[in-house]
């Protein structure tokens, strides 16, 4: 479902690639005006990100969120602070308990707006092994291959 109001700021590509994806989440995001700012002017990095349950709660890590203006910025601003997620919490005992399976971690795949609000969409999700990975490239080059030959006729 694709709508024509809603802008993508950020999307992590490696997700497919490195990871089996599980189950899906949109949640909200706690953030500072200038924040928000930068989000919507394409400021935001989503690379090496992940996210963690502590005390009833989820914060996403590692998102880095470049000041919207530098030189107006306070100097004690990082902008690879942790940041809340809003989720229900029905959503984060559910989060928390397969958190707790070593194998599975919680990621984001995109940051996009929906109406005024600015949403994030994570994922829990099992890595992927090295022969995994490989079986995808073969099909990604096959797939490939097969829309030339269409193409070509």
């Amino acid at each position: 479902m694709v709508r024509l109001d809603m802008a993508n700021y950020a999307e992590n590509r490696k997700i497919h690639f490195n990871y089996e994806i599980l189950e899906k989440y949109e949640t909200g995001i706690e953030l500072l005006g200038v924040e928000v700012k930068s989000i919507r002017s394409g400021k935001i990095s989503l690379e090496g990100a992940y996210v963690i349950i502590r005390g009833g709660e989820a914060f996403l890590i590692n998102t880095n969120i470049q000041p919207y203006q530098p030189n107006n910025m306070p100097k004690d601003y990082d902008p690879l602070r942790n940041r809340k997620l809003l989720l229900t919490k029905k959503e984060v005992e559910k989060l928390a308990g397969s958190e707790k399976n070593k194998s599975l971690t919680i990621v984001p795949i995109s940051v996009y707006n929906k109406g005024r609000k600015i949403k994030v969409e994570i994922a829990l999700v099992k890595g992927k092994k090295k022969h995994d990975k490989r079986e995808t490239i073969k099909k990604r080059e096959t797939e490939r291959e097969v829309r030339r030959e269409y193409k070509g006729r």
